[in-house]
């Protein structure tokens, strides 16, 4: 029959003595080696304040504790997607610009050297006076003049004439097509067509025509009912 034995005060100083001992010789071995015992971990022996022991040539060295990174949450944030803008028209320019003036946009958009410099809400012709498809190149320039339906055959004072100041007009073609600043139109632009066939614009991008586009700028139109432009 077994029977357990309990540990004696005395026997549990031995074991005290026994494991101190052990501590005191791996710290004499350390300090026999200064020149090449590195920093290492501090070692915790149960019932004994923490040791640091130095790092010994030829033994292998346990690895660095590590701090697991917590997951970074998804983004929430969303880059949106810049529209793209019209294609340029394959035309030659003489001039490094060249306009595209789409009815199904209500918009006219400007390049410069293959970069798009503006873009311009218009109204172009009515569905009783439609804007006729193709390219047009810029001529002549007014400050400001007076468009008169006479000049392509309509009496001012018929029920379809008319004789009105603009300012800011640019020729498009000789049969009386032009861009210009049209203040009356400001809530048609960009929306419908209301012109006789000229494109309207606000005060200020007429100007900016008026300024900065050269004589012979490619001008293309799509998109009207207005068939196909066969004109200079």
């Amino acid at each position: 029959m077994q029977t357990n034995k309990v540990p004696t005060s005395r026997s549990r100083r031995r074991s005290t003595r026994r494991l101190s001992g052990i501590v005191v010789g791996v710290l004499a071995m350390a300090l026999a080696l200064p020149g090449v015992a590195n920093a290492a971990p501090v070692t915790v022996i149960p019932g004994l304040p923490p040791v640091e022991i130095p790092v010994i040539p030829g033994l292998p060295t346990p690895p660095a504790p590590s701090t697991p990174k917590a997951p970074e949450p998804p983004s929430s944030s969303t880059t949106p997607e810049k529209p793209a803008g019209p294609a340029i028209p394959n035309v030659k320019t003489p001039t490094g610009y060249i306009a595209l003036a789409d009815d199904n946009t209500h918009t006219i958009t400007w390049w410069k050297n293959g970069e798009v410099v503006k873009t311009m809400p218009i109204s172009m012709g009515s569905d009783k006076h439609p804007t006729p498809n193709g390219v047009y190149y810029t001529k002549e320039k007014y400050r400001d003049m007076y468009m008169d339906s006479s000049t392509y055959g309509v009496p001012v004072d018929s029920a379809e004439g008319y004789r009105t100041y603009v300012e800011y007009a640019t020729r498009m073609s000789w049969d009386g097509i032009f861009i210009h600043a049209a203040p009356w139109s400001v809530a048609q632009q960009g929306n419908s067509n209301v012109s006789h066939g000229c494109i309207n614009v606000t005060t200020e991008f007429g100007k900016w025509v008026y300024d900065n586009v050269p004589r012979g700028t490619p001008i293309v139109v799509r998109n009207t009912i207005g068939g196909q432009f066969q004109g200079d």
